[in-house]
C-alpha cells in the first residue's frame, strides 16, 4: 500500500512538473548493427495515465484490506494468502507503470509480460473456487497467443530501425510491407491483452478472481495496456492503413459483441466484464479513425468509472453473499452510499451528461463521425462509418444493460429477505466514494487547457479533432447519442416494470442463450483450436513415447541383451573355454593362410 501511495505522489508531481517530453536511455547491448537500449520517456499523456494507474491501484489496495484480509468484525483473519496477494498487486501495478513510461520496446515488452504473469497469479488467488485455476490458465494461454505476435512485431520493428528505442522506431522510414506486417503482429498482442475480438474470451472468465483484482485488471492495468501501446506507436499505424482497417473491424465487432453479451448476464461481475470488452472497443475504434487523444481520454474516464463500479459491486457481493442479480433487489435503502456510487458509475458508463463518460464517449463518436463524413482519416472511409455506426448502436445497448443492472440490484422488492445488507466498512467505503469524484467530474477537465495540453502530447497529423475545443462545442451531433441513450434506458425500464425477476437471457427470447454465452466463441475456439491442438499433442506424445523413447529404450535393451550374452560366454566352464580358444586360433590361422596365399 505504501508503494502505491508513493507511486501516486510521484506521478502527481511529474504531472505538475513535466510540461514537455523528457527522455533518457542507456545502451544495454549491441549485436552487430542492432542496438538494444533501456530507457524511459515522460510526457503529459504518460503522466496522466500513470496518475490513473497509481490512483486505482491505491484504491484497490486499501479496499482489499477489508475485502480479503479481515472478517466482518475486523478482528478475524480469513485469507491467509493476503501477503502474496498484496505483493502480486504491487508487482502488477509496477509492470503497468513500466509500460507507461517505457522509452524503448524492450522495456515495454518486459512490463507487458510481467502483467501477464501477475494476472495469472491473481485470478487464481482463491484456490477454493474450482473455476479460478482454470480461468487463470485460460487467461495466461489466450494472452500468450497474442503475445507471440507482439514479440515478433517488436523484433521486426527493431531490426528494421536498427534500434528498439521508440523514438528511433517512430522516426525510421520503414518499408511499407515491413511496417504493415509489424503493425498487424502488434495488434495480435493488443487483442490478447485488451480482450478484443477474437482473443476476448478470457476476460469474462477472469471474474473468478477477487473483485478488487477485477477492478485493477479492467480499469487501469492489463486491458488498458494494449490501447496505450497503440497510442504510443500511433505514427506507425497512421502509415499502415491496412492495419488501421483491421483495428477498426476488430473494434466494431468487439464493441457490439461485448455490449450484447452484457445484456443477457445475471452475474453482476460478468455484466461489468462484458462492458469492459465493449468500452475497450470504443477506445480501439477511436484509434482506428485517427483519434488517439479521444482514445486516451476515454481510457482515463473508463479507469475511473469502471474501478468505481467493480468496487461498488464488491460491496454488494460482500453484503448479500452472491453475485447473481436475480437474488438481489431492494438494496437502495439498505446500502445508500453504494447505491449512489453505482448510479454515478453506471451513468458515466452509459454516457449520461455531465458525467465523465458522456464527454469521453462522445469525443470518440465525434471523431468517428467526422472521419466518416469528411473521409479525412488515415484509414478508409468505410472503417470510420463502421466504427461510428457500431458506436451509436453501442450507446443504446449500453444504456439498456446499465439501467437493467441498477434496477435489478437496487430497486424493487428484496429477493433475499433473510439477508440484512448494509454499506461496507470504512476501508471499503472510502475508496468507492473517492473514485466517484473523477467518475463524475473528469469529463469537465476537457475544458481545462493544462489537462488537454498534456493529453494532446501523443497527437499526430492524423488527429481529427482539436479535442478540448470540439468537446466544448459538440453541437447538434450530441443529440443522436442522447436519444439512443434514452431509448435504451426506457427499454430496460419497460422490461423491468413488466417482470422484475425475469431471467435476462430468457427475456431476450431465442437470442438470450446466444448472448449469454458470448455468441459461443468459447465453443468455436474449443472446436477450431483447443481440440485440434489437443489431438495433435496426443499424436506428438504418442510418437515421442513410441518412436523416440522406443528407439532409446530399445537400444538400451539391445545393449543389455548383448552384454548378457557375452557375459554368459565368459562364464563358460574351463574345458569348453579352452576348446573355444583353440577353435578360434585355428580359424584365425586358416584365415591367414587363405588370405595371405601361404
Amino acid at each position: 500500500m505504501a508503494g502505491a501511495a508513493g507511486a501516486l505522489l510521484v506521478a502527481v508531481a511529474l504531472l505538475a512538473l513535466v510540461d514537455h517530453p523528457v527522455e533518457t536511455s542507456t545502451t544495454w547491448v549491441e549485436l552487430g548493427g542492432l542496438r538494444v537500449t533501456l530507457g524511459v520517456r515522460l510526457d503529459g499523456a504518460a503522466a496522466l495515465v500513470a496518475v490513473a494507474v497509481a490512483a486505482v491501484a491505491l484504491a484497490v489496495q486499501v479496499y482489499s484490506v477489508a475485502y480479503l484480509r479481515r472478517g466482518p468484525h475486523d478482528d478475524v483473519e480469513v485469507d491467509h494468502r493476503y501477503p502474496p496477494y498484496a505483493a502480486q498487486i504491487s508487482l502488477f501495478t509496477a509492470a503497468m507503470l513500466l509500460v507507461v513510461v517505457a522509452g524503448d520496446l524492450i522495456m515495454l515488452l518486459v512490463g507487458w509480460e510481467v502483467m501477464g504473469l501477475c494476472s495469472y497469479l491473481l485470478i487464481a488467488h482463491d484456490r477454493r473456487l474450482p473455476e479460478a485455476p482454470a480461468a487463470a490458465l485460460k487467461a495466461f494461454l489466450v494472452t500468450r497467443v497474442g503475445d507471440v505476435g507482439f514479440l515478433l512485431g517488436i523484433a521486426l520493428l527493431g531490426v528494421s530501425a536498427g534500434s528498439f528505442r521508440i523514438a528511433d522506431v517512430l522516426a525510421h522510414d520503414h518499408a511499407t510491407g515491413t511496417l504493415t506486417a509489424a503493425c498487424l503482429l502488434l495488434l495480435a498482442g493488443v487483442a490478447g491483452k485488451s480482450a478484443q475480438f477474437p482473443l476476448h474470451t478470457w476476460l469474462p472468465d477472469a471474474m473468478a478472481g477477487p473483485t478488487p483484482v477485477s477492478a485493477l485488471i479492467h480499469a487501469a492495468t492489463m486491458v488498458a495496456a494494449g490501447v496505450y501501446a497503440v497510442a504510443r506507436l500511433f505514427p506507425l499505424f497512421e502509415r499502415a492503413p491496412a492495419a488501421l482497417a483491421v483495428l477498426g473491424v476488430m473494434a466494431a465487432v468487439t464493441l457490439l459483441l461485448g455490449a450484447f453479451a452484457a445484456t443477457a448476464q445475471d452475474d453482476i461481475k460478468r455484466v461489468l466484464a462484458w462492458s469492459t470488452v465493449s468500452q475497450i472497443g470504443y477506445m480501439t475504434g477511436a484509434l482506428a479513425v485517427g483519434a488517439p487523444t479521444a482514445a486516451l481520454f476515454h481510457l482515463l474516464s473508463h479507469a475511473a468509472f469502471k474501478a468505481l463500479l467493480f468496487l461498488a459491486a464488491g460491496a454488494v457481493i460482500h453484503a448479500v453473499g452472491t453475485t447473481l442479480m436475480s437474488r438481489m433487489g431492494g438494496l437502495r435503502t439498505a446500502m445508500p452510499v453504494t447505491f449512489w456510487a453505482t448510479v454515478v458509475g453506471l451513468g458515466a458508463l452509459a454516457g449520461v451528461p455531465p458525467l465523465s463518460g458522456f464527454w469521453s464517449k462522445d469525443g470518440v463518436l465525434a471523431a468517428a463521425g467526422a472521419a466518416a463524413l469528411d473521409g479525412a482519416g488515415p484509414a478508409a472511409a468505410w472503417v470510420a462509418w463502421l466504427v461510428w455506426l457500431a458506436g451509436l448502436l453501442g450507446v443504446a445497448v449500453t444504456a439498456w444493460y446499465a439501467a437493467r443492472l441498477l434496477l435489478r440490484a437496487f430497486l424493487g422488492e428484496p429477493r433475499m429477505p433473510l439477508v440484512r445488507p448494509h454499506d461496507p466498512p470504512a476501508p471499503m467505503r472510502w475508496p468507492v466514494l473517492l473514485l466517484a469524484v473523477p467518475a463524475a467530474l473528469l469529463g469537465l477537465a476537457a475544458f481545462l487547457p493544462p489537462f488537454t495540453d498534456r493529453l494532446l502530447a501523443p497527437a499526430t497529423e492524423g488527429e481529427l479533432t482539436g479535442f478540448g475545443h470540439d468537446l466544448a462545442h459538440l453541437g447538434p451531433g450530441v443529440l443522436l447519442p442522447l436519444a439512443l441513450l434514452a431509448a435504451g434506458a426506457a427499454l430496460a425500464w419497460a422490461g423491468w416494470r413488466r417482470d422484475q425477476a425475469a431471467d435476462p437471457a430468457a427475456a431476450l427470447g431465442a437470442l438470450g442463450p446466444v448472448f449469454a454465452a458470448g455468441f459461443r466463441f468459447d465453443d468455436v475456439q474449443r472446436a477450431l483450436v483447443v481440440r485440434p491442438v489437443t489431438a495433435l499433442a496426443r499424436v506428438v506424445r504418442a510418437g515421442d513415447e513410441r518412436v523416440v523413447d522406443g528407439a532409446v529404450e530399445g537400444s538400451g535393451r539391445a545393449a543389455r541383451g548383448l552384454g548378457g550374452a557375452l557375459a554368459g560366454l565368459h562364464r563358460a566352464a574351463l574345458p569348453r573355454a579352452a576348446a573355444g580358444v583353440l577353435a578360434g586360433a585355428l580359424l584365425i590361422g586358416l584365415a591367414a593362410v587363405l588370405l595371405g596365399g601361404w
